[in-house]
């Protein structure tokens, strides 16, 4: 990466940052807690020239499988849309194709949508292709610091998957699940069982989809193309705008 250049991304689960260090990038890690995450971002974004939202993320469209990657610079919220413009979008779609991702909307949440009813709604409301819980977060704070943005998520649970509720369980403070709250839940419910078996299997495409892309980010974010081009992009390019 370019030594002048300062990218951080920002992830949820212990397994996603680690792919992000493994590939080059610093991470901040919020471990799915909302104020947490947005109190590490906002101190740290002032010294950075990039931020990305980086991770997996639960499928709206109904056509997504798991391991399918997304790359983005447009996320959606409850009450306000952020999207990069001109020379700045077609870079990042230029990179979809070259790392063989689908470039659309992202749907930043402030819950996980966990049924196949929620998932539904929130396609047919936002039309993003996908959700997460930090990239909302990410975005705004790029806007205000007035740098740019990117998105790369890779999906795990489908929109036909009903999240069990094992997988709600709030994660530890190092990114990991809480072992022991999820058991007593599992045995307090045990016909969850298959469904946790199917969503972890999904979890893992997803985070293996994760690892040659986040190889591809940092070489280009590192490249003369993006020195040039992305971290130039003076920070109106990345427009945000409340929603009616």
């Amino acid at each position: 990466m370019h030594p002048t250049a300062t990218v951080l991304c920002t992830s949820g689960l212990a397994a996603e940052a680690k792919i992000a260090r493994e590939a080059g990038f610093r991470v901040i890690l919020g471990a799915g807690d909302r104020t947490r995450t947005e109190a590490l971002i906002e101190t740290a974004a002032p010294r950075a020239d990039c931020l990305v939202s980086f991770g997996i993320a639960g499928a709206l469209a109904p056509h997504l499988r798991s391991g399918d990657v997304i790359v983005s610079g447009e996320v959606i919220a409850d009450d306000r849309h952020w999207q990069g413009e001109g020379p700045f979008r077609r870079r990042l779609a230029n990179l979809a194709r070259a790392i063989g991702a689908i470039e659309g909307p992202v749907f930043g949440a402030r819950t996980i949508r966990s049924t196949r009813v929620a998932k539904a709604r929130a396609w047919r409301d936002t039309g993003a292709l996908v959700v997460d819980l930090e990239s909302a977060i990410v975005a705004r704070i790029a806007a205000t610091v007035g740098i740019p943005f990117i998105v790369l998520r890779a999906v795990a649970d489908p929109a036909q998957r009903d999240l069990p509720p094992a997988a709600l369980i709030p994660l530890a403070i190092n990114g990991m699940p809480d072992v022991v709250r999820v058991v007593a839940e599992i045995i307090s419910r045990p016909s969850q069982l298959a469904g946790l078996l199917g969503l972890a299997r999904e979890t893992r495409r997803g985070l293996e989809a994760l690892v040659g892309p986040a190889r591809a980010l940092g070489e280009f974010l590192g490249s003369a193309e993006a020195r040039h081009s992305l971290f130039d992009v003076p920070g109106e390019y990345v427009l945000s705008r409340a929603l009616p």
